[in-house]
């Protein structure tokens, strides 16, 4: 053990629901001394930036070829591999598949988890629809969750309309409202993707990522912020029902310290987050359980042009930086309309750039029920790549997810074949579990203490006076719609919650001081 130190706050995570709570904190004191701990160094020069708005050339090009797929376990920067170095000292920072890090994944292939500066949050694709129905956890508080909601987008910089309606745009909507016309209220029709994005005049569309959510980042500029990467929380100190801080392992030479602190937030995704709680002793009923992902569908349509009166020459070209000509959003709407639909289009060209076709990309996110059977289970003996316990992945679907499933497959190919000719065989596909990175469930929230959830509606653990989680994992409910936005909502909770008890306790400390 090389020394301890202290400070106010902990987080652990460094993605964008540590920075959503870092942020927070910061704009409630200013003098408030934060820490947070990242196993992982930067991509580049910066922590946190996104890949989409690197100066790296080579970074540039990696994340845009592969976020043009449309599927989220290809949005990185950096290889997702399936087999790792022999240790984490030697790993390059960037997306790995869990496999990759020793964990037992078969049920879950394509899982992955980000091992750097910024976690996820500076590859994902920034889409950020609402939840509405029963993906909503309000608690019996929809006031509350309306407002936590809004100021998640505002820390988001969410944009109604980023990318698109381009007139080809308009042509896939028309399609799509007039298939799904009065299911739902207005403000949940077919429209174009909410996304965490600012839109300058021209050129590429800067992503909301961790280093401009909380700028101290990226720029070191907080005196009272310290980011420490390069180094693992390996277990939290537990006392008399308090986590009195965490036991800490640099990466490159393993020097092992203890940092002390009056609250900890961890926000170490849905895997991560359940493996530091099992590895420090916290080991309630529900840890783990209720994993959840939405089932992911992807197909692609060629736009036939005669059906729709359109010139080759008329097809819309992207902004310069950007894949997509339009990002598009089919909404869940219940049961009549159970499936979220991502539609990202792009228009192929010839040498010269001129148009020879049009794309429609169709994916249908498709609720898989949350069970406590679909779960993670933790090795007391083994460990993964990172020293920690291995995490053993059970998932699989119930009957009423693959009826679920049987009828996305056919919406999704009834709705492809309105744009053009389209062979299900060869144009759709549904992926591999794990496939949309959006894990929800492995440390859920709920209103009471009666073994089905880890902590409460502000993310505090039963039975822990200053232990808070946030993040994906939190999430309660069987989601449809892509997640961040809704994870976002937990670190808006739990930052609340710490800040009011960090005033409480200064105060009492000036009290005893007077």
């Amino acid at each position: 053990m090389t020394g301890t130190t202290r400070t106010n706050v902990l987080v652990v995570g460094s993605g964008i629901m540590g920075s959503v709570v870092a942020r927070l904190l910061r704009d409630t004191d200013p003098a408030l001394d934060i820490t947070m701990v990242e196993g992982g160094s930067a991509i580049g020069e910066v922590p946190g930036l996104h890949l989409h708005d690197v100066d790296d050339p080579a970074l540039w090009s990696r994340y845009n070829e592969r976020v043009g797929t449309g599927i989220q376990g290809m949005y990185t920067g950096a290889e997702v591999v399936r087999d790792a170095a022999g240790s984490l000292d030697d790993l390059t920072p960037g997306m790995f598949h869990a496999l990759a890090f020793g964990e037992d994944a078969e049920a879950m292939p394509a899982t992955a988890l980000a091992w750097n500066a910024g976690g996820m949050g500076v590859h994902w694709t920034a889409a950020t629809p609402w939840p509405a129905g029963d993906e909503v956890f309000d608690f019996g508080d929809p006031a509350r969750w309306a407002t936590d909601l809004d100021t998640a987008r505002r820390l988001l910089a969410v944009t109604p309309s980023a990318i698109g309606p381009t007139d080809v745009g308009r042509i896939v909507l028309d399609v799509l409202r007039r298939r799904f016309d009065g299911i739902g209220p207005d403000d949940r029709r077919p429209q174009s993707m909410p996304m965490a994005v600012t839109t300058p005049a021209s050129g590429p569309m800067p992503r909301t990522a961790p280093g401009t959510i909380f700028p101290a980042m990226a720029t070191g500029e907080d005196p009272a912020f310290t980011l420490l990467t390069g180094t693992l929380a390996t277990a939290l100190i537990v006392s008399d029902g308090r986590v009195a801080g965490a036991r800490l392992r640099r990466i490159a030479d393993g020097g092992e310290s203890q940092l002390l602190a009056d609250a900890v937030v961890v926000c170490a995704d849905a895997l991560r987050t359940p493996q530091l709680l099992f590895a420090s002793g916290i080991r309630p009923e529900a840890l783990g359980r209720y994993l959840n992902e939405h089932a992911f569908i992807t197909a692609r349509v060629l736009l036939d042009p005669d059906r729709f009166g359109i010139d080759l020459d008329d097809l819309p070209l992207p902004r310069v930086g950007e894949f997509s000509t339009d990002s598009l959003w089919l909404p869940q709407n219940g049961a009549a309309q159970p499936f979220h639909g991502q539609i990202m289009n792009r228009t192929y060209v010839d040498e010269d750039g001129r148009p020879l076709a049009h794309s429609v990309g169709l994916s249908l996110y498709v609720p898989v029920e949350s069970r406590p059977e679909n779960r993670l289970v933790f090795s007391p003996t083994e460990t993964d790549l990172a020293g920690m316990p291995r995490i053993g992945v059970e998932f699989g679907y119930s009957d009423a997810d693959r009826a679920l499933l049987g009828r996305a497959l056919d919406e999704i190919q009834s709705i492809a074949e309105e744009f053009g000719p389209f062979d299900p065989a060869t144009e759709r596909a549904l992926l591999p579990p794990g496939s949309s990175l959006h894990l929800t469930g492995t440390v859920r929230s709920g209103p009471v203490d009666d073994g089905t959830s880890v902590c409460g509606p502000d993310g505090r653990v039963w039975g822990y006076d200053n232990l808070y989680l946030a993040g994906n994992g939190v999430i309660p409910t069987a989601m449809a719609a892509n997640v961040t936005l809704t994870g976002a909502v937990t670190a808006v909770r739990a930052a609340r919650a710490v800040a009011v008890r960090t005033a409480a306790l200064a105060t009492h400390r000036e009290e005893v001081r007077s």
